[in-house]
C-alpha cells in the first residue's frame, strides 16, 4: 500500500513538472523533450530550479536583503539542507502581483521540483547544486548593484553572463558526461565551449531586451564599450540614430557571434549519434543566429517584438538542422551563411570569466 502510495506521489511531482515548464518557458518547452527521456526529465527539474531562483532576483516587492534571505535559503533547499515547504510557505505570499500566475504556482510547488532533485544520481544533484549556488550567490551581487546605466565594462558583462548563462552550459555539460560515457571521454573540450555557449545565448537575450530591462529600470550593457564609440548609456533613448550606440550594438553582436560560434564547434564534439543533444544545442544555436541578424539589421529598433524571431523562422531552424544534424561540415557551412551578415570579434582561445573550475566528479 505505501509503495503504491509513493508510486503515486511521484506521477504526481511529473506530472507537475511537466506542466509547469509549458507555462514558464515556451523555448525550453519546446526544445527538452528532443533530449533522451532520462536526460530530459533531470534537465527540465534544472530549468525549474534555475527559474526559481530568477524568480526571486526578479520580484521588484522584495527588497535587496529579503532577496538575498530567500536566495541562500534557496541553495541550502536544494542541497537537501532546509525545508523545501518552509521556503515555498514563506516567500509565496511575498511575491509581487508583477509576478506571473505560473511562476507564483512554480513558488508554491517548490516541493514536489524538490523532491525530483533529490531522487537524481549524485553526479546530477551535485552538478545542479553547484549551478544554483553560484547563479542564485551571483545574481544577488548584481541585484544589489546600480546597474541602470549599465555595467562598468566587458569584463564586467562577461561575469554577469556567467552566473546566469555560462554556469547553466556547465551543469548541462556534466549532465550530458553522466548520461553518456562517449561524452563523459570528451569533458575536457567541452568544459572549455560550456560558459562561451552559455554566453552567446544570454548575450543574445541581453540585446534583445535592451529596451525591456530599461523600462525595468537596469541595463546589462558594458558602458566602456559604448564610451569607446562615444555613445553615453545614461542618454539613450528606443529607436536610436546615434551612429555611436549603432556602432557599439554591432560590435557586441560580433562578440555574441563568435561565442556562438564556439557553441558550433561544442556541438560538433558531441558524438553524431547522440540527436537528441546535437538538436537541443542547435535549436538554440540556430535561433540564436537568426535573432542577432534581426538586430544587426535593425540597430535602431525599440523593442524586442521588432527583433523576435517569426514561428515560420523556428520551424525552418528545426526542420534544417533536423536534417543536418549528423553531418559537421554542411552544418559549419550553414551557420558560416547564416552568420555571414554579422560583424566578427576574435575571443580568446579559452574563454573564462572567472577562475573557479568544475571539479571533475
Amino acid at each position: 500500500m505505501e509503495d503504491q502510495y509513493q508510486t503515486t506521489a511521484v506521477a504526481a511531482d511529473e506530472r507537475f513538472q511537466n506542466h509547469i515548464l509549458q507555462g514558464v518557458s515556451r523555448t525550453f518547452a519546446l526544445t527538452i523533450p528532443v533530449l533522451p527521456q532520462s536526460l530530459a526529465r533531470v534537465v527540465s527539474n534544472a530549468y525549474l530550479l534555475c527559474r526559481i531562483a530568477d524568480t526571486i532576483e526578479d520580484d521588484k516587492q522584495l527588497p535587496d536583503y529579503r532577496k538575498r534571505e530567500y536566495s541562500e535559503q534557496f541553495i541550502r533547499v536544494v542541497a537537501g539542507a532546509d525545508s523545501a515547504q518552509d521556503f515555498a510557505t514563506r516567500l509565496y505570499p511575498e511575491l509581487s502581483a508583477e509576478a506571473t500566475a505560473d511562476e507564483k504556482e512554480l513558488i508554491q510547488n517548490t516541493p514536489a521540483v524538490i523532491r525530483i532533485t533529490h531522487s537524481f544520481n549524485a553526479r546530477q544533484r551535485v552538478a545542479l547544486e553547484r549551478c544554483i549556488r553560484i547563479m542564485a550567490e551571483g545574481m544577488t551581487r548584481y541585484q544589489e548593484t546600480n546597474v541602470r546605466y549599465g555595467l562598468r565594462d566587458q569584463a564586467d558583462m562577461d561575469k554577469y553572463c556567467y552566473f546566469v548563462a555560462g554556469v547553466v552550459g556547465e551543469m548541462l555539460t556534466e549532465l550530458f558526461c553522466d548520461h553518456c560515457k562517449g561524452i563523459d571521454r570528451k569533458r575536457p573540450e567541452l568544459m572549455q565551449l560550456a560558459v562561451s555557449f552559455g554566453q552567446g545565448l544570454q548575450m543574445t537575450n541581453i540585446l534583445k531586451d535592451i529596451w525591456e530591462d530599461q523600462q525595468r529600470g537596469m541595463c546589462w550593457l558594458p558602458q566602456d564599450v559604448f564610451a569607446q564609440n562615444g555613445a553615453d548609456l545614461r542618454q539613450l533613448q528606443p529607436r536610436t540614430e546615434n551612429s555611436g550606440f549603432q556602432q557599439a550594438l554591432g560590435q557586441l553582436v560580433g562578440v555574441a557571434r563568435a561565442h556562438l560560434a564556439n557553441a558550433l564547434r561544442y556541438t560538433l564534439i558531441i558524438p553524431a549519434h547522440e540527436t537528441g543533444i546535437r538538436r537541443f544545442c542547435l535549436w538554440a544555436l540556430g535561433m540564436a543566429v537568426l535573432t542577432l541578424r534581426k538586430i544587426n539589421a535593425n540597430r535602431a529598433f525599440s523593442s524586442g517584438r521588432e527583433v523576435k524571431i517569426s514561428r515560420r523562422s523556428v520551424k525552418a531552424t528545426i526542420a534544417l538542422t533536423n536534417l543536418l544534424t549528423s553531418h559537421d561540415k554542411l552544418l559549419l557551412w550553414l551557420f558560416n551563411l547564416m552568420a555571414r551578415p554579422l560583424p566578427e570579434c576574435q575571443l580568446p582561445a579559452v574563454f573564462s570569466p572567472v577562475s573557479e573550475t568544475v571539479p571533475k566528479l
